[in-house]
């Protein structure tokens, strides 16, 4: 004898409800992301067209979600915009966007792909510190490893973080780096704003490149992990033997590095 069905719990939806409940979320889905790919604001006619539907389709779903508090719409242009609950949703998973986890796999490709050292740094109170390294089957013996502090203008994390990060104590450790600099470390610099010139050349390839300036026989290749506002969280970065290793902007190994740094930085927030 089958068991009285409890009144608190729902039935099943038939396959063809849930379908149908799967096509609403998308659509619903679809004119979040829609807002979102039109600059957080638009009128109903922008959002139908956007995504493909019927303006009286998409008004009946604006209406829902109006009412659960993700969109909003502006009483004199009658436009419709993103609501508070979808910014505290945005803010909830800016929050958890964390470079070091985030880059894990990029890390692994990078080693697997290109057989070189690749690692995350971050800036610290003393300059840039490594805090997770990634060696391939047959590693570069470097003196360096998590923990290890690099310096800014002769590293090419160093460089990257200099370029992308306006920073008063850092422009001060980079201005101390040039006073107590050797004099075959002076000639590797520009005689005229020698940090000026290594800012606006790494902008410029978006990326930062050295052939042994930091570490005799080693060349590296490094971008910054941008967040949501554009600041650097983090510097991934490439490394190998001089002999064996292109750093140029235009290599291989620097196109890499970059589009696995942007699509970290997407994964944060960063809108280019």
């Amino acid at each position: 004898m089958p068991s009285p069905r409890d009144p608190n719990i729902s039935p099943e939806p038939s396959g063809r409800g849930r379908r149908q409940r799967v096509q609403a979320a998308e659509t619903g889905t679809a004119i979040l992301k829609a807002l979102g790919e039109l600059g957080g604001r638009a009128s109903l006619t922008l959002i139908a067209t956007h995504i493909g539907e019927s303006p009286a389709k998409v008004h009946r779903y604006l209406a829902s979600l109006i009412a659960g508090g993700l969109v909003d719409q502006d009483a004199v242009t009658q436009q419709y915009f993103l609501g508070l609950e979808t910014l505290l949703l945005g803010l909830a998973a800016m929050r958890q966007a964390d470079p070091i986890r985030l880059a894990e796999a990029s890390l692994i490709r990078l080693r697997e792909e290109l057989e070189v050292t690749c690692f995350i740094a971050v800036m610290g109170n003393k300059g840039p510190t490594i805090v997770r390294f990634e060696e391939p089957a047959l590693p570069v013996t470097v003196n360096v490893r998590v923990g290890s502090v690099l310096p800014l203008l002769w590293s090419a994390t160093g460089r990257a973080l200099l370029a992308a990060l306006d920073d008063k104590q850092m422009l001060a450790m980079a201005e101390h780096e040039v006073v107590n600099a050797t004099p075959t470390q002076r000639a590797m610099l520009e005689s005229k704003d020698p940090i000026g010139h290594i800012r606006d050349s790494v902008r410029s390839a978006g990326c930062a490149s050295v052939r042994d300036t930091n570490l005799p026989g080693i060349s590296a290749v490094a971008a910054p992990l941008l967040d949501y506002t554009g600041r650097p969280r983090a510097v991934l970065t490439a490394l190998g033997a001089s002999g064996g290793f292109d750093p140029s902007p235009t290599g291989a190994i620097a196109q890499a590095v970059r589009r696995e740094a942007r699509a970290i930085s997407q994964q944060m927030g960063y809108v280019e």
